[in-house]
Formats: C-alpha cells, structure tokens, sequence
C-alpha cells in the first residue's frame, strides 16, 4: 500500500537535491539545458511532475485552519478581511512561479521516443494540476489573466489585463476533461496520487463550484450557463460512484467510523481520494493537534452554537425541534445526537489515550465546542508538531454531497438520489436516513431563508456536517452568496448562572465556571472564564448563552466576494483592472 507514496517521497528527494543545485524549475540556466538534456524518458516526466505535488498542495494544517473564515468558528479575532481596514495594500501580490513550471512542461514533454499513453498521462498530470491553480486564481480574484505559454521578458502578454472570468473556467475545464480522458485510472492506494478518479471528483466540485456561484451572483450576468456546468458536476460525480473504487467508510460503528479518516497514518483508502499524507517512518508531521489544543500557540478555534444546533438527533428529528433546545446545558444537549457531533468536537465522556478526562477545555476554545475531529488522543502532540495523520485532500463524501446538491440545483433530486447520496451519510453516523417530511424552519430562519427546497436544505446541512473542517465552508459561503452569515455572533455554550462550576463531560465533576473575578480559592480541576462584558459576555447578564467577541466589527459587503488585485500587481501592470469596490 505504501509503494507509491514512498516512491513519490524519494523522487522528491531526488528533484530537492535538483532545485538546490540547479534552481531546477525557475531561472533560465535550466530551462536552456532541460530539452536536449531531461525529458528523454517517461522517469524524467515522472520525476517533473511529482515536483506539482510538493509545491502546490496545501499542508495539512492550511487545509484545516482555512475554515475559520466560516461562519461556524469562533477563534481569537476574525482574519482583517472580515473584521478590519482592508486595501489592495494589504493583499498579497501574485506568485505565478508553478504555473510557470507546468507550462514548461507542457512544452517540453512531448519527446517521441517516449509511448504516446506515457506522454499522454504525465500531460494529465500537469494540465490537472493548471486547473488546480486557476481554480484558487478565479475563486479569489475572479477574472485573472490565462497563460498556457511560459513568458519571456519581452513577451507582451507579460502585460496584458485579466481574461473574463468564463474564459477562464472553460480553460479550467479543458484541462480537466484532458486529464480524466488520459490520466491512468489505477487505483492509488495511498492516496497521495493523482489518478482518474481523483480528476472526477475534482471536477465536480469545480463545476459544481462555478455553477452555483454563478446561479447565485447574478450580477455577474452568467446564470444562463449555471445549469450545464451542474450537469457536469453531476455527469462527473456520477462517474466516480459508478465505477466504484470507493466507498463510505462504514464499518457498523458509528462512534468511531467518521473520526478514523481524520487521525489515521495511512490514509482510508476505502473512501479517500487524496491527500496531504504523513508519516512517522518519513517523519513528516504536522502540528494540528497542537493548534487545536494550546492557549498560545492556535487561535483557540471552536464551533458556534447556531451550528451544532443543525446536528440531528440518532432517530432523525430535529435537535431544534426539541422544547426549549437553546437553553439545554451541555452534557444535555450532547445526549442521542448524531454521533459525528462527539467526533467532531469534545463532548461526553471523551478520554485520552492515558484514559484521563479530557471536557471541552476553556482555555483552548471560547465558546465550548473544542475541535477534536483532526487531533490526536496521546496528549504528547498536544505541544509538539509531530503528529502524523494524514490530511483528506478529496473524499467520497464529498463525491456524493456534490451529485446531491448538483441534482438538487438542478431540480433532479427525489428520493432515489437521497438513498445513494444523503443516506448512506446519516447511516455511518447512527442516524436515520430517512428522507424529510419538511422543510427545516430553522435551517431558513438561521442560514438560508431564500430556500424552500426541503432536499436542498438537508444537502446544505449535510454539507456542514459532514465537511466540517475540511476546507470547505467559506467557499461555499461564497458560491452561495452567503457571505453576511460571517457576521454573525459567535455563540457558545449555555450557563444557567455565574459562579457555579459546570460539568462538561458527564462525569459528575465540574469542569468550568463563568465569573467575572476568579475566585481566591479554587476548585481543583476547574477552568475559570472571566466575563468581562467586553469581549466576552452572557447573553443574558447573568445567565446565558457565552458570547464571544461581539466588540469586532464584522462585515462583509458584497464587494469582499472577491480579493482585491494587489495593489503592488497593479504597479508592476497597469492593464490590471482593480475588482469592483476596491478603488
């Protein structure tokens, strides 16, 4: 199973001794010697291609730590976007470098001594991982100048001003559709690699991606073209559940089943595509678990209570249906709910792997729902940047909340989709998979009360649910026009009064107590949150829901959509054409 991982590892190795020696794939010395010298064997555009994976894939931590721009997560202090004075002096200039290296490539590889079906598959590979980088390109910037040459000094597109916006995902999708006709279709094991099914998956979320965004934002003037891009997002999805390589990881236990494809080593190949992979034997680590769980060194993240509020109860009904469900303590509203609630944040009877008690710790989140889906149990990498699991890049879950919402857009979805998308969710996680008698009249007044659709409701709240913090929510805030939602306060747990320690884990031992002063004698074991009615209050005075940071100015005008350019690319290229609102 490890073979090619640990292949792709050692030809990094080899390509890192390259670029040191040889700046490999960016100044001119190279790019003179490389066609007479490099690419005469199919090795030779292996080892090209396998730099993409090392210099563009996110790190795992970046994956994880990108959905505190969501609306979902309480942290520290909201990015500067959001809650703060931002220009196009502040935005980043743009890094073009490994578009520049695939375009190499491209116009490079193409030896005749090397088999066609090499050629044609290590060609996949590059055009796959162009598409990759222009999809971060449009959804940031939206219109972005299209480049498939390498650009000399002199060239004078080197100056030229943005392509439109659907030039660009036409590109985008060309290229994918290249890489999914060509690209091999064995199965990776690992889940490091690039592979036909992983160019599937990919696509249907860009497509699904550009067509509701474009469903939803119609003043960009591109609904008309909505439909066919959720026709191929769906075609794509499709392809991927019938060929069936993967599966729902779903072994029958439903405690565990959810959370194993988050802390494992090796990723599940079972249901995951790709991934950030790492490895003790490599020692390649991450420090997530460090993040989530120190007082310094994270952002202290945590999930809001308007979301939890959207986990379902084990027999399928609405936890908000529930009489006075707001104002349930914590060890009661984590009782009989969907079992990825406890496998997402900390939550009753949670242990280490010492088997000491571990409640939702204060002092490393704000509003109670510490995240625990990515963490390791050993308290050992709670300060260390060791930890070794591996990070899901693409998984099948994701396949099917794409055909569902896709088929849903599309007005296509009834009870047969949910029984192959929806369902198969709900039942890993020990809830009914029964399909909704209704509408959620929460789910609208809270998050989404321009729909109607009871599928489509339950396809956004699954969504949630079932990505959560995986990379995804602020896009889909974005797709959805649901930016606004980012304003919303940050909600915690319920306390029913100050100074009265509270049990968090169900354990009969208190774990934390709201005070405005902490107390000269404490109580051993118990964490003390100061209310200062500045940046944390209740919501009540005394009593109350926590509510954290609501001194931060959230906004987000329609113009934040969209980054804007660089004020610096602009200097460098006058024919940029600022993005609206950002003058």
């Amino acid at each position: 199973m490890k073979k090619s991982f640990l292949v792709l590892l050692a030809n990094l190795a080899i390509l890192a001794t390259l670029v040191s020696c040889n700046e490999f794939l960016e100044t001119e010395p190279f790019d003179k010697l490389v066609p007479n010298t490099f690419f005469q064997s199919e090795k030779d555009l292996e080892l090209y291609t396998n730099s993409f994976y090392q210099r563009m894939l996110p790190t795992g931590l970046a994956v994880v730590q990108s959905d505190e721009w969501g609306e979902f997560t309480s942290k520290n202090q909201s990015p500067t976007f959001i809650a703060g004075s931002y220009s196009s002096v502040n935005e980043g200039a743009w890094n073009w470098t490994n578009l520049r290296n695939i375009n190499y490539f491209l116009e490079n590889y193409n030896n005749e001594t090397i088999p066609q079906e090499g050629r044609d598959h290590y060609a996949g590979i590059a055009r796959f991982f162009r598409a990759w980088f222009y999809f971060d390109k449009v959804k940031q910037y939206g219109d972005v100048p299209w480049y498939d040459k390498t650009l000399s000094t002199d060239d004078e597109d080197l100056y030229k001003s943005q392509d439109p916006r659907e030039e660009v995902m036409q590109h985008i999708l060309e290229d994918l559709d290249f890489a999914i006709a060509n690209i091999r279709d064995t199965k990776d094991n690992t889940s490091s690699m690039v592979t036909r099914q992983v160019a599937l998956a990919f696509k249907s979320r860009v497509a699904l991606f550009e067509g509701t965004y474009r469903k939803y934002h119609p003043e960009l003037g591109l609904s008309g073209s909505a439909n066919p891009l959720l026709e191929q997002a769906a075609a794509a999805a499709k392809a991927v559940m019938d060929a069936g390589k993967y599966s729902i990881q779903d072994t029958g236990s439903p405690a565990t089943d959810y959370r194993s494809l988050f802390i494992s080593e090796n990723p599940v190949s079972r249901e995951v595509l790709f991934s950030v992979v790492y490895n003790n034997a490599l020692r390649r680590w991450h420090e997530i678990t460090w993040k989530f769980n120190s007082a310094t060194y994270g952002a202290r993240w945590g999930l809001n209570k308007q979301f939890i509020n959207t986990y379902l109860m084990t027999d399928g009904s609405r936890f908000t249906d529930k009489s006075g469900y707001d104002q349930l303590v914590f060890v009661d509203e984590m009782k009989d709910r969907d079992h990825r609630l406890a496998q997402t944040v900390r939550s009753l009877g949670y242990k280490r792997s010492d088997g000491s008690a571990a409640p939702p710790n204060f002092g490393y989140t704000f509003t109670g729902y510490h995240i625990l889906k990515f963490s390791l149990d050993d308290k050992r990498y709670d300060g260390i940047a060791e930890a070794y699991n591996s990070i899901p890049l693409i998984r099948y879950a994701e396949v099917l909340l794409n055909y569902a919402e896709a088929k849903a857009e599309l007005g296509l979805f009834d009870e047969s989709v949910w029984a192959e998308t929806i369902a198969p969710l709900r039942e890993r996680a020990g809830v009914a998979s029964a399909a909704p008698a209704s509408a959620d009249s929460y789910l609208q007044e809270v998050y989404f009360p321009g729909i109607g659709d009871k599928y489509l409701l339950e396809i956004r709240r699954e969504r949630g649910i079932e990505l959560c913090y995986e990379g995804f929510r602020y896009d889909d805030l974005l797709r959805w026009k649901k930016g606004e939602l980012v304003e919303m306060s940050w909600k915690g747990i319920y306390v029913p009064a100050l100074d009265v320690p509270m049990d968090l884990d169900g354990n009969n031992t208190p774990d934390v107590a709201f005070v405005r002063t902490v107390p000269a004698s404490k109580v051993p074991g118990v964490i003390y949150f100061v209310i200062d009615d500045k940046a944390s209050k209740l919501s009540e005075g005394n009593k109350g829901h926590v509510i954290w940071r609501d001194d931060e100015n959230r906004q987000f005008e329609d113009k934040k959509y969209l980054h804007p350019i660089s004020n610096a690319d602009i200097v460098i290229n006058p024919n940029l054409v600022q993005n609206p609102g950002w003058d």
